[in-house]
């Protein structure tokens, strides 16, 4: 018995056994989850599932398979193998080549940072990828088998991540799964805005309903993308307060890309929840090309531009020094206090008056997609409360995706452009602020002075 009792310990040890060195040596070479990544007992979605990476943790790589893109993770502490990644959906720090090649088995015992998932496919297959809290399903469609995206996952045409994204999914959406690939980690999906209808998902960034090997298997690792039709451009010309007739030259469509590639490189794309809009006007010619422009974001202190423009709208006088010292800590120092007293002033007393009539000056001109409705907040325990009703105003930009603030909004379009209108109404006497207000409620020399006062900010 004790013999016994021995070989079976010995069988226990030489199953995590590590490579040598992985204990006494520090790891150079790290692997990080973005999304829902299964960590399995051995290369393969056929191996049994030992629990998930956690997001955002560092874990280091101490080992790799010589046939399948996969990677054997360690305890963030111990190094101590904790289950096998698919190298596709990780993110890799160090120079993968230094890792050694191994062959490790990975016991359900191993230490995993994170809980083990209780999703399972049918008996006698695979587990699926784990579940974590999501949005909705966005279609409860009864598929043979379907797929639940967990997170935010690029969908490609082919399955993996050297293939083109044909769209983004959000967490909660659901994919009818029309067939499983006998070598990748990846299912295909029914994908109407693919060329081909379909598309591919890595198998662990979805929660699966079904059993996948009741599908088609594919084994092709070869897929062809059709010639497309070139995709529009995402830069597009801004006409929202000139001349529709200006046309963007070249040049200037050329800068607008260079921007565009810029902002694609610093992660900011369009089709993800990390987007970001844009605005760009040349003064002298009158060309302007926009993108992002029908998000709405929140207004913060950029609707304070337009508080100031609303102010000198009901000056007849120069500001007196109080007036003049709160246009100062607005514009330079953005004091809400100081801010909700200007607000005042254009209210005739009434701050609460005083952002509508911010809003109809920007509705007036044709800014229709941001607005102020209330004061600024001044102490956040007690933030200002609304006396009445309050509409709010119509707008047919996208008013969610971005998650703005329900009483102060803004579109880089309409911010842009009450810019330039005070630009044209201090160098040009000209523009929306001169043209469409009673002569005498702006003058050259007022918008100069607002140009003045917001140059001194440089925050």
């Amino acid at each position: 018995m004790k013999r016994l009792i021995l070989l079976v310990s010995i069988a226990a040890l030489l199953l995590i056994s590590l490579p040598s060195g992985f204990t006494q040596q520090a790891v150079s070479v790290t692997a990080e989850a973005q999304n829902a990544v299964n960590l399995r007992a051995a290369p393969g979605i056929q191996a049994e599932q030992l629990g998930q990476m956690q997001i955002g943790v560092p874990y280091p790589v101490i080992g790799r398979s010589d046939l399948y893109p996969w990677v054997l993770l360690g305890d963030p502490s111990t190094n101590l193998p904790i289950g096998w990644a698919y190298l596709e959906i990780i993110v890799i720090t160090g120079d993968l080549n230094t890792v050694p090649f191994v062959d490790t088995v990975v016991t359900a015992g191993a230490t995993i940072q994170q809980s083990t998932p209780t999703a399972t496919l049918p008996a006698g297959q695979p587990t699926s990828a784990a579940t974590q809290p999501a949005a909705t399903p966005t279609s409860t469609q009864a598929y043979t088998v379907a797929g639940t995206v967990l997170g935010e996952v690029n969908i490609r045409y082919g399955p993996g991540v050297d293939y083109p994204r044909v769209g983004v999914a959000q967490a909660g959406d659901r994919f009818q799964v029309t067939a499983w690939h006998t070598q990748l980690p990846w299912v295909q999906i029914r994908y109407e805005d693919s060329p081909t209808g379909t598309a591919w998902i890595a198998i662990d960034l979805l929660d699966i309903e079904g059993d996948i090997y009741t599908l088609p298997s594919i084994s092709n690792t070869i897929f062809n993308l059709p010639t497309l039709t070139p995709t529009p451009s995402v830069i597009q010309s801004s006409s929202l307060l000139s001349d529709a007739s200006i046309a963007i030259s070249p040049e200037f469509a050329a800068l607008g890309n260079r921007i565009w590639q810029q902002m694609l490189a610093f992660g900011f794309d369009p089709q993800t929840s990390q987007f970001g809009s844009l605005f760009l006007l040349d003064l002298q010619t009158g060309e302007a090309i926009t993108f992002g422009d029908n998000i709405v974001y929140r207004g913060t202190s950029v609707n304070k531009i337009n508080i100031l423009a609303a102010l000198y709208g009901v000056l007849n006088s120069p500001p007196n020094e109080s007036v003049a010292t709160d246009i100062a800590n607005t514009m330079i120092c953005s004091e809400n206090a100081a801010t909700n007293r200007l607000l005042s002033v254009v209210g005739n007393g009434d701050e609460w008056q005083g952002a509508q009539q911010v809003t109809n000056l920007m509705q007036t001109i044709g800014l229709r997609d941001s607005f102020l409705l209330a004061p600024y907040t001044v102490d956040p325990e007690n933030p200002p409360i609304p006396p009445y009703a309050i509409p709010v105003p119509e707008s047919d930009a996208n008013n969610e995706i971005a998650h703005p603030e329900y009483y102060n909004r803004m579109t880089v379009d309409d911010t842009g452009w009450m810019l330039a209108s005070i630009y044209q109404c201090a160098y040009e006497e000209s523009g929306p602020l001169i043209e469409d207000f009673p002569a005498g409620t702006y003058d050259p020399r007022e918008c100069r002075q607002m140009i003045h006062v917001m140059a001194s900010n440089t925050v």
